[in-house]
Parts: structure tokens; C-alpha cells; sequence
């Protein structure tokens, strides 16, 4: 993660959103008397978009859970592909 303030960002916009885009991190502006504003990139904010979809659904999120852990435990089985 990477801070800056509103004046820095200003003078190095090109480096910081090539360093947000190229390796993916997430970029902090601090404000003066403002709230904060956080910088990600669209690739970041679809998989996060993407989750909050799949998790967001009780029903999915236990399946998703449960297909997590039978993995992590060794439960699954390789097949080769159809041709």
C-alpha cells in the first residue's frame, strides 16, 4: 500500500497509477480536513466486484466454503480432459 498526499499525487500521478495498475497496488491519498480517498485498479475492482457477488449469496458462499476445504483436505480427484 502506498500513501500520499493530494499535492504529491498531483506531481507524480503517471508513476503512481503505473505503480497501482503494473503492481497492483492499492494507493492511500490523505487529505487535509477530508476524508481519504483510496486508488485501485479496474482489474482490482472487478475481482473485488466479482467476490462480493459469489460471497454475497448465503446459499453460494457455504458451497464455495465447502468446495474450499474439500480441496485444502486432499478430497479431489484429477480427470483428463475430453477430447
Amino acid at each position: 500500500m502506498i500513501a500520499t498526499n493530494y499535492t504529491t499525487l498531483r506531481d507524480r500521478m503517471k508513476s503512481y497509477f503505473d505503480q497501482v495498475t503494473d503492481e497492483s497496488e492499492t494507493l492511500v491519498v490523505t487529505r487535509k480536513g477530508g476524508a481519504n480517498v483510496i486508488v485501485i485498479s479496474e482489474e482490482t475492482y472487478n475481482n473485488m466486484q466479482e467476490n462480493l457477488y459469489l460471497m454475497g449469496d448465503h446459499t453460494n458462499r457455504e458451497w464455495l466454503l465447502e468446495s474450499k476445504r474439500q480441496l485444502e483436505e486432499g478430497a479431489s480427484h484429477e480427470h483428463g480432459l475430453l477430447e
